[in-house]
């Protein structure tokens, strides 16, 4: 472990660090910042290369920060301490933990997919809210989903809010992004059930069959799924609404609409 303090805000490692708060500088750098010692855990349990570290001491003072810390300074990172001054430039929103690492963006596709032979999978398209996804991720992981892949995303699947709405799931490697019609080319090459959450749908979600494996289907607040999802491959389900709103937010639907199909998987109750 290579160790440096730093006392000035204008570092050139802490600023190239805070550029990372944009998406345009992520995709330049290639890199991503996890703001958080339970995000870098897991980060680091999923096999995230981690390439810096920036350790304020002070702010380490629970165990998970410290076990954060220890566990960084084991991995191949440059790490710093760093002040509490500098550490507020680094932090994504309000933190009061002390730990920050940049993480080498991983390559995750289709292909690299693991899956089991009757797996169920969950496609979200075009979610513009890093929040929502994270949210949608952390659902997934609860209820064993095998897959989820991002399709036409409209955030990068590293943004800080993913990462930390998702408490770190997003780092599993069994997430991916896609365009949509790779990810229908992919779903047919499976021969995988497609089913489709949409308002109008006149099928409720509990009268079709996840066993033999399902893909699960669900598109933006603001548009909803695009016109791929239709047609005689894809079955339209949906929740019931018994008030004025006609849905629900995303990533409640796809909680609703995962822990039914690992309820029909498991036949537990």
């Amino acid at each position: 472990m290579s160790t440096q303090h730093i006392t000035s805000r204008q570092n050139v490692r802490v600023k190239e660090a805070a550029k990372l708060r944009l998406a345009r500088q992520r995709e330049r750098q290639g890199r991503f910042v996890i703001d958080g010692a339970r995000e870098l855990l897991r980060a680091i349990e999923a096999g995230i290369e981690i390439v810096e570290a920036f350790i304020c001491e002070p702010r380490c003072v629970d165990d998970e920060t410290r076990s954060a810390a220890t566990r960084v300074g084991e991995t191949a990172a440059v790490v710093a301490t760093v002040t509490e001054e500098v550490f507020e430039k680094l932090c994504f929103g309000e933190r009061t933990g002390g730990v920050l690492a940049i993480g080498q963006t991983p390559t995750r596709s289709l292909d690299r997919l693991q899956l089991p032979t009757t797996p169920l999978v969950a496609v979200i398209e075009g979610l513009e809210k890093p929040g929502n996804v994270g949210a949608v991720l952390r659902s997934a992981d609860g209820a064993g989903v095998d897959a989820v892949v991002i399709a036409d995303p409209r955030t990068d699947l590293f943004n800080p809010n993913t990462i930390r709405a998702s408490l770190g799931t997003v780092f599993g490697a069994n997430v991916c992004t896609a365009t949509s019609a790779e990810v229908q080319e992919w779903l047919r090459g499976l021969a995988l059930p497609m089913f489709a959450a949409r308002p109008d749908a006149t099928q409720l979600y509990t009268e079709v069959d996840y066993r033999g494996g399902a893909a699960i289907i669900l598109g933006s607040e603001a548009d909803g799924l695009t016109a791929a999802w239709s047609g005689d491959a894809v079955t339209a389900i949906g929740l019931p609404m018994r008030g004025i709103a006609d849905s629900l937010n995303v990533s409640a639907t796809a909680a609703v609409l995962f822990y039914e199909a690992q309820r029909q998987r498991t036949g537990k109750r």
